[in-house]
């Protein structure tokens, strides 16, 4: 393999798994963000120092994108192990009855609007081509998509690095600027982050980028005032 042909394939690999995260990436990014924020102007509406913020920002946001990581992790891996079960069951059912499936195979063609030749023609491709039978029944009956060929390791890394990368977001002022204006600063750097995410949503989601926008910051907002409502009543404020 030369030199150049393996960074593309590493950039091909990367780029695959990015695109089948992007949901992860999304989420875990809007949780750093808003769980973080509430937490760390929760603390500082205490009256802590900046030195307390930084802290308990950062002990929460490690130890929510670990947590995050672990659902992540277990949700994919769950999904995937129940398709490939389910693709199981399906080739056992090929194996022991295949006329059975492709008399329903036909009969659901027929139901959809294919004449009785044209759904044979369907099936009797679809019989010769080895795998094709199979293939047929994952993506139309059992409508897996992709889902038995996913990383768990891939998702949960996803999770993690946005995760943390954006729980970093409302921390970082904290570290730089005197309390009252890392407040500011962090509201503004992390309402721009949450703006963000929130057409993100739109676009991925294919609804309104308005609607997705006015929902994270509404989350966002709620979080805060929380924060803000416990800081106060803990630190006596």
């Amino acid at each position: 393999m030369s030199e150049t042909a393996a960074p593309r394939g590493i950039r091909s690999r990367a780029g695959t798994s990015f695109q089948a995260s992007v949901g992860d990436i999304v989420f875990g990014m809007e949780d750093g963000a808003v769980s973080i924020f509430g937490l760390v102007f929760g603390v500082a509406a205490a009256g802590s120092t900046s030195q307390a913020v930084v802290l308990a920002g950062a002990t929460g946001a490690v130890a929510a994108a670990v947590s995050m990581m672990a659902g992540a992790f277990l949700d994919t891996q769950s999904v995937r192990d129940r398709a490939r079960a389910e693709i199981e069951a399906k080739r056992e059912e090929l194996a022991k009855d295949p006329d059975g499936v492709r008399a329903r195979i036909a009969g659901r063609l027929r139901g959809i609007g294919f004449t009785g030749d044209e759904a044979t023609v369907v099936v009797t491709a679809l019989t010769r081509e080895p795998g094709a039978m199979l293939a047929y029944e994952e993506a139309v009956e059992l409508r897996l998509g992709d889902a038995a060929h996913q990383d768990p390791r891939a998702h949960a890394a996803w999770m993690f690095g946005a995760d943390v990368i954006a729980a970093a977001v409302p921390v970082l002022p904290f570290v730089f600027l005197p309390i009252d204006q890392a407040r500011v600063v962090s509201l503004v750097v992390t309402t721009t982050l949450l703006v963000i995410l929130g057409i993100g949503r739109g676009v991925l989601a294919k609804r309104s980028v308005f609607v997705t926008t006015l929902e994270t910051l509404a989350i966002a907002a709620a979080a805060a005032i929380a924060g803000v409502a416990i800081g106060r009543l803990v630190g006596g404020g």
